[in-house]
């Protein structure tokens, strides 16, 4: 990661990581499936133009999300230099035992802060997945891969409501999550403001300096870009998107698309993002987005669209 001298954020913090999440969380809730190649092509295009960390997929039931279905399909298609920057969803040692005999060397390991929500996506309470979490560990370490700890509903909860910060980080500061190479705190539902962002992303920060803090946004109530510049202000290390705004949880109602990557590149501008890079990465969002018969909600990929030619980030 390096420091953009013209990036919105503040200078003293290094630019945050985009990680894209398009092939897991952007496909959750759409109706349409990519074939494994197409899957594929959308891999090489977003590391082509420059995106450093993908989700590629997860371990989930494919009879609960059929769209990830192909997951392993895809692995087995990769290069190790493709798979160094990709991550895949897992909630069990048994999906880290699968994963990584596939060939995964990063994993999210993902639990609910909520009870019910974690019951409702994964079918059992927080404690019991946290109890499960130095089993995984143990399991990646054999294989030498790296296991994130991702904290849904780290904010709100669709069946409980707000969710007390103290949980939250009660989970951060685990000792059972000490070998987690990084704690992701996930807006699962896109109802946290700027302040609630960079307020928690800090104290998350403070609480286990040993990780790295990713934050994982929706623009549900349409703070997602604004939510992630305050995760980029606090210290977060990497920040999560999908082309077009793509996803949603299908075990959370009231979840709607994720931030869209385009708004979050047009907000932070790496250091490696140029004009020409964003314009591909634009225009790969537009063929996703109509190949699965979605709507793209990125407000930087229709002002890229636009006519103010004078602007160097319009797509001439």
């Amino acid at each position: 990661m390096t420091t953009a001298s013209a990036a919105p954020v503040a200078s003293a913090r290094p630019v945050p990581a985009l990680r894209d999440v398009t092939l897991r969380d952007g496909l959750q809730l759409t109706g349409g499936l990519l074939a494994t190649e197409t899957k594929l092509e959308v891999i090489r295009e977003l590391l082509a133009a420059g995106v450093p960390q993908l989700e590629i997929g997860s371990m989930a039931r494919p009879d609960l999300v059929p769209p990830l279905a192909n997951t392993l399909e895809v692995v087995a298609e990769l290069t190790p230099e493709e798979l160094d920057r990709s991550w895949v969803w897992v909630a069990t040692p048994r999906n880290v035992e699968r994963a990584v005999a596939a060939g995964v060397t990063r994993m999210q390991y993902c639990l609910s802060v909520s009870d019910a929500h974690n019951r409702a996506n994964v079918g059992r309470s927080a404690e019991e997945s946290m109890a499960a979490l130095p089993r995984a560990l143990d399991i990646a370490a054999e294989a030498g891969a790296e296991l994130q700890l991702c904290l849904a509903t780290a904010f709100t909860c669709p069946f409980d409501g707000p969710v007390d910060p103290e949980r939250t980080l009660g989970l951060v500061k685990d000792p059972r999550a000490q070998r987690c190479t990084e704690v992701v705190v996930a807006d699962t539902l896109g109802q946290a403001d700027p302040a609630q962002v960079g307020s928690l992303v800090a104290a998350a920060d403070a609480a286990a300096p040993g990780h790295g803090i990713v934050f994982h946004g929706h623009d549900t109530w349409g703070m997602g870009a604004a939510n992630a510049l305050a995760a980029a202000r606090a210290g977060a290390v990497a920040v999560d998107g999908a082309l077009g705004g793509l996803g949603g949880c299908p075990f959370a109602p009231g979840a709607s698309g994720n931030t869209s990557s385009e708004d979050i590149l047009f907000a932070l501008k790496p250091e490696w993002l140029t004009p020409e890079r964003f314009a591909r990465i634009v225009r790969l969002g537009e063929r996703i987005t109509e190949e699965l018969g979605e709507r793209s909600t990125s407000k930087a990929a229709q002002g890229a669209r636009s006519r103010a030619e004078a602007f160097g980030w319009v797509i001439r």
